[in-house]
């Protein structure tokens, strides 16, 4: 599938891959980018304003608050446990040269929709969720999957950590 950027923030993602791509093949410059989809786990900030959506929604749920959804709660998502993309930037650290530019999914390679996360994570904390849905946000996209194929191919990849254990992990966490 060819990308093509809806939102600037995803654009300037691709155009980085795009630079590190010119530079391999103008100047040999040993690069490979890893594209990782929704990085989450432990400790993660819920505060900042590029926060993920895992760490925002533990820190609604644990305090009662009513949480938001912009959009039907159906788009869905792939997600990528912290300790996968650790395991991941260690194999293309040692990855053979014929990595070099390469643009490569780091992920579960399966999607959940906002509705089936809100779920899974309220029953493992034990709280109900009544969200507010409100309209979807421009840009936003609706669904994404990653093929991780390419990972497992080039570098080894392969996932560690399940989405649920990943999630699990990061709701018992202090």
């Amino acid at each position: 599938m060819r990308p093509d950027p809806l939102s600037p923030y995803a654009f300037t993602k691709l155009a980085g891959e795009h630079l590190m791509r010119s530079w391999s093949t103008c100047f040999g410059l040993e690069t490979v980018s890893l594209r990782y989809f929704n990085i989450f786990g432990p400790r993660q900030r819920h505060d900042s304003p590029y926060a993920a959506v895992i760490p925002k929604f533990a820190m609604l749920l644990r305090s009662g608050v009513r949480l938001q959804v912009f959009g039907d709660g159906s788009q869905s998502r792939d997600f990528t446990y912290v300790e996968n993309a650790v395991h991941a930037n260690i194999l293309a650290a040692a990855a053979p040269e014929a990595t070099r530019g390469q643009v490569i999914n780091i992920a579960c390679g399966t999607r959940f929709s906002l509705t089936d996360l809100l779920r899974r994570m309220s029953e493992t904390l034990g709280v109900s969720c009544n969200p507010e849905f409100l309209p979807a946000r421009i840009g936003d996209v609706c669904d994404s999957e990653a093929d991780i194929s390419a990972a497992k191919e080039l570098i080894g990849y392969t996932v560690r950590v399940p989405f649920e254990e990943g999630v699990r992990r990061t709701l018992q966490a202090p």
